[in-house]
């Protein structure tokens, strides 16, 4: 038995009738944000060769451009997604949409790795406090039968904007020069931004705790449910019931603590072994003397494996369940690094490597955000899913770091891939500890919503 609350009424709704076009529309326009956000996350990382001769530096240089941006990505999902809670998950992910594509359109005019490093932080402020967002309202508005698709889905956008990011630099770079690739990469979001405040609606839960919301609330409704005569009255009757408490300390209350932190930790591990290879694998292999389109070839690769895990992830955890497919996944990452570490890496073992590598990574981080949604009840969602992926940052910073510091060693790729094994292995070690919750057992289904958590 569950207390009634707005997001459970909510459901209620959404789950008596068929998907309807408020939906669809809403999860189209947070899956091309997610593109965006994946674009001018991994842009950087194609063109750091381009960008480093252009200001006279060595690629190793731009290391702390890569840590400054993913600084700032860790304080926009610390700062931004528990303001969302307070403030509002529309205005914040328009907020944020706003941050990331105005300072990527700045990053074409800066003349220095100084300014670089602003913008590039800016801009990571706006893409951390995106996803968290994109994952609270896609979850709110998804039907519970398919809540674990929708937001997998969701996570199909960022491997997919990395991809059009490589495809970009590969077909454009030449004759159009890193810095219009950023003004590019600017634009689009602001345009984006305009058509998210038209069309997305705000999340119900936020509504319901706003005096005078009734009529928002009802204007929603009416758009889910065009035939549904009047907005349930129960709906505006639980207003005050609805909690205002979203702060850090509910993450750590009694029944949240646990799986809190072993929710923390693959986020970090899973990020830091995302990042180092979004980051650093194209300027490896032309350490290596490849040439650079082969590095930026092996990153699409990996991206169109995200794309793949992530849209099969949803149907693989409905079907065995959260923490045994995240199971199977970084078992299967430990797996192929430890072939790779051990053998002569040749451009035809690397190739299929990488493209595995993307759906049990990017597969896994999808599914981390699936299972972060449903560990976590609505009032809370946005704030529990944005310190995991802050937290998680912590790794999507060092990873890069870690990088650059075995490049300037002299640590050849075999090496690295050694020392890859480590994040993998605290990862599963995590994973393994969270199956004993019995929350990361439940499967939602159209009589239990994951916001019952």
């Amino acid at each position: 038995m569950h207390t009634p609350t707005p997001s459970n009424i909510l459901c209620d709704v959404v789950d008596a009738l068929p998907v309807s076009r408020l939906q669809w529309e809403g999860l189209a326009l947070c899956v091309l944000v997610a593109v965006l956000d994946g674009f001018d996350t991994q842009i950087v990382g194609f063109l750091v060769t381009a960008m480093a001769s252009t200001l006279n530096v060595t690629p190793q240089a731009l290391a702390p451009v890569f840590a400054a941006g993913l600084f700032g990505l860790m304080l926009g999902a610390l700062l931004l997604a528990p303001m969302a809670d307070r403030l509002g998950r529309k205005r914040i992910l328009v907020l944020s949409i706003l941050l990331f594509g105005t300072f990527a359109l700045l990053t074409a005019f800066v003349n220095n790795v100084s300014q670089l490093l602003v913008v590039r932080f800016l801009t990571g402020i706006g893409l951390g406090g995106a996803i968290p967002n994109l994952v609270a309202l896609i979850s709110e508005y998804s039907p519970r039968r398919y809540s674990r698709s929708a937001v997998t889905l969701l996570f199909c956008g960022m491997p997919l904007g990395a991809m059009l990011a490589g495809l970009t630099v590969d077909q454009l770079l030449a004759t159009w020069g890193w810095e219009n690739l950023f003004l590019i990469g600017g634009a689009l979001p602001l345009l984006v931004a305009g058509v998210v405040v038209w069309r997305l609606p705000e999340s119900v839960e936020f509504l319901s705790r706003q005096p005078g919301s009734r009529a928002a609330l009802s204007a929603i409704i009416k758009r889910l449910a065009p035939n549904l005569a009047e907005l349930p009255a129960s709906l505006g009757q639980l207003r005050q019931q609805a909690t205002s408490s979203t702060s850090l300390s509910r993450l750590f209350t009694a029944g949240m603590w646990r799986r809190t932190l072993l929710l923390w930790l693959p986020y970090a591990m899973n990020l830091l072994i995302l990042y180092f290879i979004m980051s650093w694998i194209p300027t490896l292999l032309v350490a290596a003397h490849a040439p650079l389109s082969m590095g930026i070839r092996a990153i699409i690769l990996f991206s169109l494996g995200g794309v793949i895990g992530s849209v099969v992830q949803g149907w693989l955890m409905n079907r065995w369940g959260s923490v045994n497919v995240l199971t199977i996944e970084f078992m299967g990452y430990l797996t192929i690094v430890l072939a790779l570490s051990q053998l002569p890496v040749s451009i035809y073992s690397l190739f299929p490597a990488m493209l595995l590598l993307g759906i049990l990574v990017q597969g896994a981080q999808a599914g981390l955000n699936a299972l972060a949604a449903e560990l976590y009840p609505q009032e809370i969602r946005s704030t529990g899913i944005g310190w995991a992926l802050g937290v998680g940052r912590v790794g999507s910073i060092t990873g890069p770091v870690c990088g650059g510091l075995m490049l300037a060693a002299g640590w050849v790729l075999t090496e690295i891939l050694s020392a890859a094994l480590v994040p993998g292995i605290i990862a599963l070690t995590a994973i393994t500890l969270l199956r004993l919750d019995p929350a990361s057992k439940q499967q939602p289904t159209p009589s239990q919503s994951v916001t019952h958590h």
